[in-house]
């Protein structure tokens, strides 16, 4: 059975992505469920599934009853790490 590769992406790559244009202001440094769920084209309950297993540790945070993203710590652990 062959093993699960995932995509390597650096800081550097991270930062020039949503540096400016439509992704800039479409996605900023603090994301919401919905603007996390729609970068990664997946349902907000999958987002939720994920914070409750533990698997977006350091990239989210409670902020009252809301919970908010890290983007680049996210897209980080998602996309070099994946879940």
């Amino acid at each position: 059975m062959s093993e699960r590769r995932t995509l390597k992406i650096t800081r550097e790559e991270i930062t020039k992505a949503f540096s400016t244009g439509e992704w800039a202001d479409k996605y900023p440094p603090i994301l919401t469920v919905d603007q996390a769920a729609e970068l990664f084209n997946v349902p907000k309950a999958t987002i939720y599934q994920w914070k409750s297993e533990g698997k977006l540790t350091d990239s989210a945070q409670r902020v009252g009853k809301h919970l908010r993203f890290l983007r680049d710590r996210l897209v980080l652990k998602l996309m070099s790490k994946g879940v």
